[in-house]
């Protein structure tokens, strides 16, 4: 038989939502977000834990629907990016990021950075990577809902700052989890470390996966103390963004 005779399987992907075109979700281009199914962590202030969060197994033709629509939608678009969820929780991710290589695209992830192996192996793939961090050391675990974790992200944080793949750090604030001079710390320590590119994402109370942290935070700072904050640590960095 032909080696180009040879079918081969397609990515078995459990697609969770798919946002047809973003302009921010991968920096400087117009980038389909494609989210997919499960988490390991049980972050209290997830929005999208209801739907994403509980792991699934892929349906045959999820992947080929949405490889389809980017084929059809690959002369506009300039980048895909997989987000979740944990997109890295599933194996057949560098398959898909290669099929989108394929078409032309930019290949974009949104991570945590709970699977460095994985990481690893998807990075010689990818154009940008957006590295959620939960929290310094031992917080990120009691941020993230689950022990352990910490020394993987900081392993997947030490593959980026070593590579030469461009990525951003970003964390979300939740006043439940941090207070300011917890937060600069954070902060401190990831410049450092060498991270450049830094964003703040104030968390949105609507639609958090524990009740608890839909309800206003009393001592939460004032939104002029966070944005002094911003003023004082923007000289560590390349690139510090507020947003929220």
């Amino acid at each position: 038989m032909r080696l180009d005779a040879i079918t081969l399987p397609s990515p078995r992907l459990p697609i969770a939502g798919l946002t047809a075109a973003s302009t921010t979700a991968f920096p400087g281009r117009l980038a389909a977000v494609v989210y997919l199914q499960g988490c390991p962590l049980r972050c209290g202030y997830c929005e999208t834990a209801s739907t994403m969060g509980e792991a699934r197994r892929a349906v045959a033709g999820e992947w080929e629907a949405v490889e389809a629509l980017l084929a059809a939608r690959a002369g506009d678009l300039e980048a895909v990016v997989f987000s979740g969820g944990e997109p890295t929780l599933h194996p057949d991710l560098p398959d898909a990021a290669l099929a989108c290589r394929e078409l032309g695209l930019a290949v974009g992830l949104h991570t945590a950075g709970p699977y460095p192996e994985r990481l690893e192996a998807l990075l010689p793939l990818l154009d940008w990577v957006a590295l959620d961090v939960k929290g310094r050391g031992r917080d990120f675990d009691r941020i993230g809902g689950r022990a352990g974790i910490w020394q993987r992200h900081a392993r997947s944080l030490a593959l980026l700052l070593e590579g030469d793949t461009a990525f951003e750090c970003r964390t979300t604030v939740h006043w439940k989890d941090f207070d300011l001079e917890r937060l600069e710390e954070l902060a401190l320590t990831l410049a450092d470390c060498g991270v450049r590119h830094y964003a703040l994402q104030l968390a949105r109370l609507e639609q958090c996966q524990d009740p608890d942290y839909c309800r206003p935070v009393a001592d939460a700072p004032a939104r002029d103390a966070v944005e002094a904050l911003v003023r004082r640590l923007r000289p560590h960095f390349t690139q510090l963004a507020l947003r929220g």
